[in-house]
Formats: C-alpha cells, sequence, structure tokens
C-alpha cells in the first residue's frame, strides 16, 4: 500500500528553523532514519521510504505553505495515493507545544496551508497531523510567533517530540488514522 505523507512548510534557509516549519522537520527526520535523501521535483522535494512493506512517499511542497495545495494534487495523481491516504503534518498554535492531534477528516481550523489543499482538492477528507506550537504570543502577533525561531527550552524538548510524531506517522501507514489516532491523541 502506498501513501503520501506531506510535510507543511516553507522553503529557503530563513524559514528552516521556525516554528511554522515543524512539518519539514518532521520528515526530515523520518527521511534520515531511512537513510533517503529529498530530491527536487515538480512542486516539491520528495523521498520513499518503506515500513513493514508499505510505501510512504514523502513530499515537501516547495510552493510555500499557502499555495500547498496545487502540490499535493499534484503528487497524489503522479503517486496514484487516493485522499484517505495522504497525511499532511502542519503546526498548530491552539495547541499546547508538543502536542500531538490526529484527525480523519475536518476543516482547516485557520490554517492557511490546510485551507488551500481543502480548496485544491475540493474536499476535506484527508488525515491530518496538528503539531502544537504554543500560543503563548501577544494579540496581533500570530505571524510573527509562528515565523519565529524555537526558543532554547523548545529545541531541547523538540526531539523527543518530533520522533513521536514520526512514530505516529508510522502507526498511520500500519494500523490506519482511527487506531493512530485512538493512541497517539493521548500522548
Amino acid at each position: 500500500m502506498k501513501f503520501l505523507v506531506v510535510g507543511l512548510g516553507n522553503p529557503g534557509s530563513e524559514y528552516a528553523e521556525t516554528r511554522h516549519n515543524i512539518g519539514f522537520k518532521v520528515l526530515d527526520t523520518l527521511a534520515a532514519v531511512s537513510n533517503a535523501v529529498f530530491a527536487p521535483g515538480r512542486y516539491a522535494d520528495t523521498c520513499t521510504v518503506r515500513h513493514r512493506g508499505h510505501q510512504l512517499v514523502l513530499m515537501k511542497p516547495q510552493t510555500y505553505m499557502n499555495l500547498s495545495g496545487k502540490a499535493v494534487r499534484y503528487w497524489m495523481q503522479a503517486e496514484r495515493v487516493e485522499i484517505g491516504n495522504v497525511l499532511v503534518v502542519v503546526d498548530d498554535i491552539a495547541l499546547p507545544f508538543g502536542k500531538l492531534r490526529l484527525r480523519q477528516r475536518g476543516s482547516d481550523g485557520g490554517h492557511n496551508g490546510l485551507k488551500d489543499i481543502i480548496l485544491t482538492l475540493g474536499d476535506d477528507a484527508f488525515p491530518r497531523m496538528r503539531i502544537g506550537v504554543g500560543g503563548d504570543f501577544p494579540r496581533g502577533m500570530q505571524i510573527d510567533h509562528v515565523l519565529g525561531r524555537w526558543t532554547a527550552d523548545e529545541l531541547a524538548a523538540l526531539p523527543a517530540r518530533i520522533e513521536v510524531a514520526s512514530d505516529a506517522i508510522r502507526s498511520f501507514a500500519s494500523v490506519g488514522i482511527e487506531r493512530t489516532m485512538n493512541i497517539y491523541n493521548t500522548k
């Protein structure tokens, strides 16, 4: 079985260590564990890893966060992946730092990357993993927070949270979204 795992973020070194790029960071870690290397392609950098006989196409859109839908649609078609086998990994300011929230489908929740994917696909029936980046910022400073760099405390805790997110992705491919939600939404 084949899965498309989409880590949302923004291309470019100026965004590399920002909260908004947690999706890229999780996929980079997942690829590194499998000794896979991302290669540039149409609209995205991709690589393929295997887990328990399943093929996971890891995709980091290079279209910028707010235009991610074009890349997702293209790679779903190119890899012939059904919408239920797409998992989108995004940052979420409504969740405490490091908290995971998996859902089978749903609204964009105010996330512009998810909003563009839903609009482009014309459907919200794809699983998503939201990773909390915290919401400790003054009113009106949301953009500065998500495009800001991690604090020292967050950086120290980040590898363990990324490992949990990576485990959740492998679980999604092995046992499906419902069982993965039951396991990882409580961690």
